[in-house]
């Protein structure tokens, strides 16, 4: 159950690399439930909002949101199935899990859908966890101490990733775009960039693709939701990016304000290129 961060929890740098492994391992855990899941045949409902949840939506928070209290049960957790018991402002630290994001994704048949868990102090994600179940792919990272990604499947070990410098002038730079949720300003962004090239993809896998210097930028300047940005941030950022509104300055986590919304948002893998 979700709980409001009094007396403050906070858990620190060292507390947090401790927790790396289990929070991996939960979100195997929880896209292996979701693989579970026959599409064909599950059961799918609507949200106040209008967009849709599934059994595997819902099979995924339970894993994470059982495992969570296992491990951490001063911390607490903010997931978007559960947002509604959700008691902001956190001020200290706190989970903030997509236990399904990309259900759009998932519910057309494609494999970029991913589960993301993000660990969140005084408002900025220090660690984050992103796993693309469909796709045997994990990226995660910790602020400050470097990110990584594994491949599920294969006997190798996690491989360091870093992000990429901007290509120089005249060179063409690809941009990661959204397959659902296209918007005129984000249209615009790019357009202003010549040779820009888009890469399409759903989910969160967008922040792994830039995290690993496969994309260059990934901008969304329409709204979107904190669970679904806050473990790439985290990643990104221990990848070497950044990850800014659209007029540079840095994005708040829990705060409180507008119901976990994210009016708009920049990932940078140049951080020297932030406008």
């Amino acid at each position: 159950m979700n709980k409001a961060s009094s007396p403050t929890s906070v858990i620190e740098s060292g507390a947090a690399a401790a927790l790396l492994e289990p929070l991996t391992d939960l979100v195997i855990r929880a896209g292996a439930a979701i693989l579970a899941v026959n599409r064909a045949v599950m059961r799918i409902e609507g949200k106040l909002d209008g967009s849709p949840v599934t059994e595997a939506d819902l099979a995924a928070d339970r894993i994470i949101a059982e495992g969570l209290a296992r491990l951490a049960p001063q911390v607490p957790a903010v997931s978007e199935e559960r947002v509604g018991l959700a008691k902001p402002a956190y001020d200290g630290s706190f989970f903030l899990i997509d236990p399904l994001d990309g259900t759009k994704e998932f519910l057309a048949g494609r494999d970029e859908y991913t589960v993301n868990v993000a660990l969140v102090t005084d408002g900025i994600p220090v660690l984050g966890v992103i796993g693309a179940p469909a796709l045997g792919l994990v990226w995660r990272g910790i602020v400050g101490r470097g990110a990584e990604r594994l491949t599920r499947g294969e006997k190798s070990a996690p491989e360091p990733i870093h992000t990429r410098r901007l290509p120089a002038r005249g060179k063409p730079w690809i941009a990661a775009v959204s397959r659902s949720h296209a918007d005129c300003r984000t249209e615009a962004f790019i357009a202003e960039r010549p040779g820009a090239i888009r890469k399409t993809l759903g989910s969160s896998v967008k922040f792994g693709r830039v995290a690993e210097g496969q994309a260059d930028i990934y901008p969304r300047l329409a709204p979107t939701s904190e669970w679904d940005i806050a473990a790439g941030h985290a990643i990104l950022t221990a990848a070497g990016g950044k990850i800014t509104d659209a007029h540079g300055a840095a994005l708040q986590f829990g705060k409180g304000g507008n119901g976990f919304i994210v009016p708009e948002f920049i990932a940078w893998g140049d951080p020297a290129a932030v406008e």
